[in-house]
Formats: structure tokens, C-alpha cells, sequence
């Protein structure tokens, strides 16, 4: 399940390492911005349409990413429709990845050895013939162990934006005034290692739904698991 955290973050940029991932429990963290009217969420019925030129509705990869997003919509309570006539709103869809950005970081890791002696044990015997006396032994010394020094290790890391956009837009308006009035826009904004949106679609579909129609008044940090269950459900081909 999605945890909201109360972060409000500022710019896309400020969230360069909002992606965390480990094999064994893989953790994303996403940016969901959304606005909306006051009666934003009393209009249900739609059509889902491309939101950029480069986007074509009859391309296979339009059609996929729409699909998850039909699915999301469905869980707010929205209604697919046929034609625009039937629609209250039309819901424009983009989506991308941005260019790569690399990040350095330096830090000073501790180097650990022999700092000097705790303690020391002497141990021997004496041997005596007549008048003569000799000794023979061993000393031991213990170390103490400690920082020695640090040196410098650098990391580099390079990430990709991910994004998706809905944009609403009211039907009956455009009709009366051949004007575009929006109804709400919700959108949500991811960093990672990954640029293949194919996978991280899914998710960040996830972590828009329950803001889809509704005004959040801010951008909002959210952290989700890839074994959620409402993504798994999602990503069910079956």
C-alpha cells in the first residue's frame, strides 16, 4: 500500500534521488501533483485521448499505457465511453522519460588498524646453577585497534524522469464555446536508474489514482512497494 509522507516537494529537480532500490524489497518514491475544480469529480464519463503530437492513439504504445490508465480511472469511479457526444470530459494522456542526469558523490570512508598497545604480559622462568642465575621469556603485546585515517571514495549514479500526465478538459464547453476549459490535471513525477518507462508505468498509475479529480493542493511524496497489490492486480495479464 502506498504511504504518504508530508513532504511538499518544490521542482521536479529537487527530487533527483527519490528512487531507492534494493533485489530483495525494491522501494519507489514518487511526486503526485493535482488540481481540479469543485465539481471536478461529478463528471465521470470520458474519452481518453493522446496529449502530445509525438503521441499517435492508434500506436501500440498509446494503447498500452492507456489501458492502465482506463484501469486506474475505473478504480475512481470513471466511465469509458464510445463517443464524444456521451463523454463529460475528454482526458488527454502524456507520458515521457527525460534526458539523463549524472550525480558524484564523494565521501570519506574510515580506515581501521593498529592504534597502539592496551597491555603487556611478560612470562618466563629462572634457572639457577650455583651462583648463576639466567632468565628466559617472552613478551607479549596487545594492540588497540581504532581509526587510523579515512580516504576518499566517489560514487557516480546516473538517473532518469519519468512522468505522466492526465489532463481534463469539459465536453459541454467545448461544445457551447469551442473553448478548452479544464476540469483537473493530475500528474505524477518519479526518479531512477531505470529509463524504460514499460516497467515503472504501471506504479507511478498506482500512485495517481487516488488523486485523480481532486485537488491536493500541493505536490505530495508518496513511497510505494513493487509488492503492492494493486500494482500486481494491474500488471495481471491474465
Amino acid at each position: 500500500m502506498f504511504k504518504r509522507t508530508f513532504h511538499i516537494i518544490i521542482a521536479f529537480v529537487s527530487i533527483g534521488m527519490l528512487v531507492s532500490c534494493t533485489i530483495s524489497n525494491p522501494v519507489i518514491r514518487f511526486g503526485v501533483n493535482s488540481l481540479a475544480r469543485p465539481d471536478a469529480f461529478a463528471m465521470k464519463h470520458y474519452l481518453i485521448m493522446p496529449g502530445s503530437k509525438e503521441l499517435e492513439a492508434n500506436e501500440l504504445q498509446f494503447i498500452e499505457y492507456a489501458d492502465y490508465a482506463d484501469k486506474v480511472l475505473k478504480k475512481r469511479g470513471f466511465m469509458k465511453v464510445k463517443t464524444l457526444d456521451d463523454a463529460d470530459i475528454v482526458i488527454f494522456l502524456s507520458y515521457g522519460v527525460g534526458d539523463p542526469q549524472t550525480y558524484n558523490y564523494s565521501y570519506s570512508l574510515p580506515t581501521w588498524g593498529v592504534t597502539g598497545v592496551s597491555s603487556t604480559t611478560t612470562r618466563g622462568t629462572v634457572n639457577t646453577f650455583g651462583n648463576t642465575s639466567t632468565y628466559s621469556g617472552t613478551t607479549r603485546y596487545t594492540p588497540n585497534y581504532g581509526v587510523t585515517g579515512y580516504r576518499q571514495e566517489t560514487v557516480s549514479e546516473t538517473v532518469y524522469g519519468r512522468f505522466i500526465v492526465m489532463d481534463a478538459y469539459d465536453v459541454a464547453i467545448y461544445k457551447q464555446e469551442q473553448k478548452m476549459k479544464q476540469v483537473w490535471k493530475t500528474n505524477v513525477i518519479s526518479t531512477g536508474n531505470s529509463s524504460d518507462l514499460r516497467y515503472i508505468f504501471p506504479m507511478m498509475a498506482v500512485a495517481m489514482k487516488p488523486y485523480i479529480g481532486k485537488n491536493t493542493r500541493r505536490m505530495i511524496n508518496l513511497i510505494a512497494d513493487l509488492d503492492d497489490p494493486e500494482f500486481k492486480e494491474l500488471t495481471d495479464k491474465k
